[in-house]
């Protein structure tokens, strides 16, 4: 029987070891118990005021919104991008229209957020600026026309936002065509 070098059987002890280590620690872990018990679950309901119940368009909704207000544009031979937020200003559909400027895109989503955020279209809210103009250095908003809300009992629900044609007017045009297309 040939005999080991030094340097492998301090290798190999070594590899003992650290199979030795693991195989203890991972028995540790494995008995490891867990808290005997956890809290229960705090339980709110309507009648003490602590939940409120919000209206959100389904994505059927949503879709179908988006659909119409990109259909509307390209009648007119627009190419354009729509994007529909929800009431917390998350996106929930974009669409890309054929030929829609790659800026398009990201100015659709912020005029619908600009929509929903304030409840009114954006046309509207460039004149607010006049008085304050700070308002559009408000991350994520965007200050020109093309952006209309959806409302609900007069409450936010959702913001439709179109950029890409060549102005604001007509992309609120086709935005409002969304809007219109939830009425019916």
């Amino acid at each position: 029987m040939k005999k080991l070098s030094v340097r492998t059987r301090v290798l190999t002890g070594a590899a003992l070891v650290a199979a030795l280590g693991a195989g203890t620690f991972g028995a540790v872990s494995a008995s490891a118990s867990t808290p005997a018990a956890a809290p229960a679950a705090v339980t709110a309901d309507a009648a003490d005021g602590n939940l409120m119940q919000s209206t959100h368009l389904t994505v059927e909704a949503v879709t179908k919104a988006a659909r119409a207000t990109l259909d509307a544009a390209e009648k007119e031979n627009q190419r354009v991008s729509v994007a529909v937020v929800d009431r917390n200003g998350n996106t929930v559909v974009t669409l890309r229209g054929d030929g829609a400027g790659p800026q398009s895109y990201e100015s659709a989503v912020k005029k619908a957020y600009t929509a929903v955020s304030w409840n009114a279209p954006t046309s509207e809210l460039v004149k607010r600026l006049e008085n304050a103009p700070t308002l559009k250095d408000i991350p994520g908003t965007l200050f020109l026309g093309g952006g209309a809300p959806v409302t609900a009992k007069g409450a936010p629900i959702a913001g439709i936002g179109v950029a890409g044609a060549p102005s604001g007017d007509l992309d609120e045009k086709f935005a409002r065509a969304g809007v219109a297309t939830l009425a019916e």
